[in-house]
């Protein structure tokens, strides 16, 4: 059971490595990844809104030929009422056709009106789809530099990382499931990812918290994990600083003898 746990543990430590080089390895990218997703989005809301904003001036364009539409059939019927007028009855005939005539002629008015609102509408919607394009364009231009300096970063860590990969792979088959996932937890909690560190000085080699000396003893026999009771980190060794005493001073001879001559 104690080399399950000891091998538990070097397993632990052996997997934080390899997570510390991959982290410097990916921090070498900066925020470039995140840029890249950015743009990448940002594009996509750019095309979206130019086939909405496209949608839209179809709609304007159609509202305005059906308009254009009923202003003929207005035309047409004020026509046909004028010829009516001709051959009227009496003045209470012409008088209802005149009327008529009148609304048709306010239609036709409304109708204009409404073209030009139209026309308007259409007139900045095109605006914005050609701010839009010019917007799109520049988006494209950034992610096309940004990838092309991601690529050549990834190309250069590549080979590195993947190794990396496989090397976590084989050490996290030393761990169980549930470990593992503790141990990935404390990881996305912590600031700079270190899940497992040593004792140094008598405290967590994370928080900086001090460690009782039985809980130091208790690591190095590695019976069992420890975790650190102020952040939960990983214990797994205890490092040893080894102080060198400084030796006493011999009393000079020369001294001695240059006394005895005097005596």
């Amino acid at each position: 059971m104690e080399n399950t746990v000891a091998q538990r543990i070097e397993a632990l430590s052996k997997v934080q490595q390899i997570d510390s080089e991959l982290d410097a390895i990916r921090k070498l990218r900066g925020d470039l990844p995140e840029e890249v997703q950015d743009l990448e989005d940002e594009i996509v809301r750019f095309e979206t809104r130019i086939d909405n904003l496209n949608a839209d001036l179809g709609s304007t364009e159609a509202n305005i030929e059906q308009l254009k539409g009923k202003i003929q059939d207005f035309k047409k019927r004020i026509t046909y009422l004028e010829e009516q007028q001709m051959n009227v009855r009496n003045n209470r005939e012409f008088d209802a056709i005149n009327k008529e005539m009148e609304m048709l002629d306010l239609d036709i008015q409304v109708a204009q009106k409404k073209i030009r609102d139209n026309e308007a509408d259409g007139k900045v919607k095109r605006d914005k789809i050609v701010n839009t394009k010019e917007a799109l364009e520049e988006r494209r231009k950034d992610l096309q530099a940004k990838k092309a300096e991601l690529d050549e970063i990834m190309a250069e860590s590549e080979v590195d990382e993947q190794k990396l990969l496989k090397q976590r792979d084989k050490a996290t088959k030393h761990l169980d499931e549930r470990l593992l996932r503790s141990y990935n937890k404390i990881r996305e909690n912590s600031s700079n990812g270190l899940a497992v560190v040593s004792v140094k000085r008598g405290a967590c080699g994370g928080c900086f918290a001090t460690v009782p000396p039985q809980r130091q003893a208790d690591i190095r026999e590695k019976k069992k994990l420890i975790v650190c009771e102020h952040c939960g980190r990983v214990l797994t060794e205890v490092e040893v600083i080894e102080e060198v005493e400084a030796a006493p001073k011999r009393r000079s001879t020369r001294g001695r003898k240059a006394t005895a001559k005097k005596k």
